[in-house]
Formats: C-alpha cells, sequence, structure tokens
C-alpha cells in the first residue's frame, strides 16, 4: 500500500479508538472510494500510486463542496457543517496547496514550454500546469489562472 493508504487505514483505528463519528464515517467513505477506484483501474489487489490516492481525495472533497450547497440551498445548515468538518478532515490528505503567486508561476511556465498563444491551446496549457502543480491546485483555480493569461 501507498503512504496515504496505510495513513488512512491508521487514522480509521485512531478515530474508532476516539469516538469520532463524523471522522470515522467520513474516512470509511474515503477508504471505500480508494478501494474502488483501484478496482476499477485493474481488478480486485491493485494498489493505486499516490497521485491516483489525491485525485480520489480530491473527487470525495469535491462532492462534498456539492453537497454544501444543496444543503445550504434546501435551508439545511445542520448537514452543511457536517459536509465542512468531513473536508477538513479529508483536507489533511492533500499536499499544502500552493499560493497564487506560484500558481501564476507554473501557468505562465506552462504556456511559454507548450508555445500557447490563444484560447484555443487551453487544453494543451492545463494539462502541463496540472502536472507541474502535482495535485496542490485544484483545476478550478488553475482553469481561472490559464484563462486569464491566454485572453
Amino acid at each position: 500500500m501507498s503512504n496515504s493508504a496505510d495513513q488512512i487505514s491508521e487514522d480509521i483505528k485512531t478515530a474508532m479508538r476516539a469516538k469520532d463519528q463524523t471522522a470515522l464515517n467520513s474516512l470509511r467513505a474515503l477508504k471505500s472510494a480508494v478501494t474502488n477506484a483501484a478496482i476499477e483501474k485493474g481488478g480486485l489487489g491493485t494498489v493505486l500510486d499516490e497521485p491516483e490516492i489525491l485525485a480520489v481525495i480530491r473527487k470525495q472533497i469535491k462532492q462534498r463542496q456539492d453537497s454544501i450547497e444543496q444543503f445550504e440551498k434546501a435551508n439545511r445548515p445542520e448537514l452543511a457543517e457536517i459536509e465542512k468538518a468531513e473536508i477538513a478532515i479529508l483536507s489533511k490528505y492533500l499536499p499544502t496547496a500552493l499560493s497564487e503567486s506560484q500558481i501564476i508561476e507554473l501557468v505562465a511556465q506552462a504556456i511559454q514550454e507548450t508555445g500557447a498563444a490563444s484560447k484555443a491551446d487551453m487544453g494543451k496549457v492545463m494539462k502541463r500546469a496540472q502536472e507541474l502543480c502535482e495535485g496542490r491546485a485544484d483545476g478550478k483555480t488553475l482553469s481561472a489562472a490559464v484563462m486569464s493569461r491566454l485572453s
């Protein structure tokens, strides 16, 4: 197993001992999602590498952000709070996020490397920028930075 997968398993045990239901629920859901992604990749027993696990974690966080939006629209703040707590727990497994200036630097580097000149080249630039960021920036932030540089 990879480092993050091992850490998730250990944290599940810690949450059980502490009787922290919110942490336990979110970590079990995460472990299940990682297992499902591994099965999709290559069948039972397949091990995901670190970037793939980080992608699963980001997807779990994105799902919770969408849920928060829906709960707030439905006037259910207590459910939104639970989702926010789960996001805080899951965020611990992500690498430190890049600052805005670092993102701008990486986007400039990606544009230079790909030779992009217009918005038509956005796909190439986004692909390279995501590789350079190594999962330390979300797609929405990167996309906005690329759009502003290419316009």
